[in-house]
């Protein structure tokens, strides 16, 4: 064969194989969809980013205040992100209960991120997370209610939760995991409801009107290593709920532990140190119940840095280091003694 018809024949074989055949298109890769108010994006509204995003895609929100609702429904793996809580907010529209929607009746939503924003309320609702999947929330300034319903394998973490005027996370029938979240200032701090099972790790929950946090009906949870302090009460463990509770501190409430008898608690490793009553018995009205007190349980001054002003660290000399298998109770670590008292010992 002449030299220059073998040329074209590898050149045409390395085409075919090395290139897209005739009719197959190039598979794109994840994108990046930009938003921003001022039209220096992709989009100016955020539901059509949304809507325009595919498997694996991230929508960035640029700098701004949005006046704006979402849905995110019938998507599965995409990311939500914000430029920073302190620097994207997304205000609302006023058309519809809560600002921001994950997944809609009859429709769901799967393996979707939400992070680096915040989002302001409407009709007592912030967030709303319906018939959904793999939901993780992060970094996120939520001023409103977290609401789920029908939601599995939701993760919330490092979030700040507050000025709700009733509860400031509730689930109902999900199954969810908190950790090292801040949630202040609602009435309620945490309700879990219907079959839900919920895991509650490293939060601070402070300042409700009411319980920090409330396990109701046929629902599961597991409290471990919480600061519940500066609540109306620590914990509330009604209906037929099952409940776990270890290396949590409990204190500067009116009561600490509020347990049905219709309940299950099972409970060790706990600081409390409450203005009423540590362990009460649920009824009309509460009764105390010292019974409920674990071999294992501190009761006392927990010594933090500065309760008054929510520094709810434990100084070093705390005796709630170390107990158990918990190098601490709580959810923040000690503070370290200075160089100079290192020193002196």
């Amino acid at each position: 064969m002449p030299m220059y018809y073998l040329i074209m024949l590898i050149g045409f074989v390395v085409w075919l194989g090395g290139t897209a055949l005739a009719g197959e298109p190039v598979a794109a890769g994840p994108r990046t969809i930009t938003v921003a108010l001022v039209g220096s994006g992709d989009f100016t509204s955020i539901q059509e980013a949304v809507d325009s995003a595919k498997k694996g895609d991230t929508v960035f929100l640029k700098p701004g205040a949005y006046p704006q609702d979402l849905t995110i429904h019938s998507k599965e793996n995409i990311k939500l992100i914000g430029a920073g809580a302190d620097k994207v907010t997304l205000l609302g529209h006023g058309q519809m209960v809560g600002v921001l929607h994950v997944g809609k009746w009859p429709y769901g939503a799967t393996n979707i991120e939400i992070k680096g924003m915040t989002i302001n309320e409407h009709g007592g609702h912030a967030l709303g997370i319906f018939n959904g999947n793999g939901i993780t929330l992060r970094d996120l300034h939520v001023k409103g209610m977290i609401f789920g319903q029908q939601v599995q394998d939701v993760r919330i973490e490092d979030c700040v939760i507050g000025g709700s005027e009733t509860t400031g996370v509730q689930f109902a029938d999900s199954q969810a995991v908190l950790v090292g979240n801040y949630i202040h200032d609602n009435d309620h701090g945490v309700n879990v409801a219907g079959k839900s099972e919920v895991r509650l790790e490293r939060n601070i929950i402070t300042r409700s009107l009411f319980e920090a946090v409330v396990v109701n009906d046929r629902a599961k949870a597991m409290l471990i290593g919480n600061t519940l302090v500066k609540n109306g009460g620590g914990a509330a463990f009604l209906g037929y709920s099952q409940s776990e509770a270890f290396g949590n501190v409990v204190g500067l409430n009116k009561v600490g532990f509020l347990v049905a008898q219709s309940s299950r608690a099972k409970t060790s490793f706990n600081a409390l140190y409450n203005s009423e009553g540590n362990y009460m018995r649920a009824g009309s009205p509460n009764t105390p119940a010292p019974e409920l007190k674990q071999d294992s349980d501190f009761v006392g001054d927990p010594r933090f840095v500065d309760a008054e002003h929510d520094d709810f660290r434990l100084r070093a000399d705390s005796a709630l280091l170390n107990v158990g298998q918990f190098p601490f109770l709580g959810a923040l670590p000690p503070v370290q003694p200075s160089a100079a008292n290192r020193q002196s010992k």
